[in-house]
This record gives structure tokens, sequence and C-alpha cells, in this order.
């Protein structure tokens, strides 16, 4: 699932919204992180819609403009639910890393060009066979 995708769900977990609407929470959501724009917002609706994960929820019109509102189904709600689920895990076990880590002084490691957790190669000898 698309970033773009886990915040439109999210977005339209507690209510119905309309394309605006959407785009606004999305963007409080994600605190300004994703800001999305209106032809990649359609873009997102309509593969939900194709996924099955949203669904058409009214139509109206205000001010003389059509304003189509968008609701999750149970699909959605289980397609979010297990996305949430594993960003979730995956968070965790990110902090379990990083606390191991730091227990094991890992941050002042020195970074090397091999493989993580292998030294680089001793240099070759010098003109007088030992190590320059």
């Amino acid at each position: 699932m698309t970033r773009a995708a886990f915040f439109v769900l999210t977005a339209l977990a507690d209510q119905p919204r309309h394309g605006y609407g959407i785009l606004r929470e999305v963007e409080e959501l994600s605190d300004g992180e994703v800001q999305l724009r209106v032809g990649t917002l359609y873009g997102v609706l309509d593969r939900l819609t194709t996924d099955g994960l949203i669904l058409l929820d009214r139509e109206e019109v205000r001010e003389g403009r059509l304003r189509r509102y968008y609701r999750l189904t149970d699909d959605g709600v289980a397609a979010l639910d297990a996305e949430a689920e594993r960003m979730a895990a995956g968070a965790g076990a990110a902090k379990r890393r990083i606390a191991e880590g730091r227990r094991a002084g890992a941050p002042g490691r020195p970074v090397t060009d091999g493989p993580a957790g292998l030294e680089p190669p001793p240099a070759p000898p010098g003109l007088a066979g030992g190590y320059a």
C-alpha cells in the first residue's frame, strides 16, 4: 500500500469526506509530510474504488459545484487495520534494533566499505615487508 493510499484510507476511517476534505485531512494526519495534488488524489481514489476499499457515499451540489463523498468499505477498514499493524510491527522491530545497537555501542563504530559488521582488509605490506 502506498503512503498516499494509507493516508487517504485513514482520512476516511471516521467519516465520509469529499475530495478537498480528504486533501486537508491527509495533510493534517501526516503533519504536512504528504501533500497530495488533486490529480494524484483522484488517481488514488479511483484505484481504491476499483480495489473495493472505498466507495462513493453520496454526491451533493454546494455553491454550484458537485462534491463526491467517499467512505471506507468493510474491506477498506480491514486493509487499513492490517497496514497499520504491519507498520507498527516494523516500527517496533526498528526501535528494538536501535536500542540493541545503542547498548552494544554500535553508533560509535566506524563506517566501513565492506559488508556490515566486517572490518576492512589490512593495507598491503610496505617496501620493507611491514605495514605502512
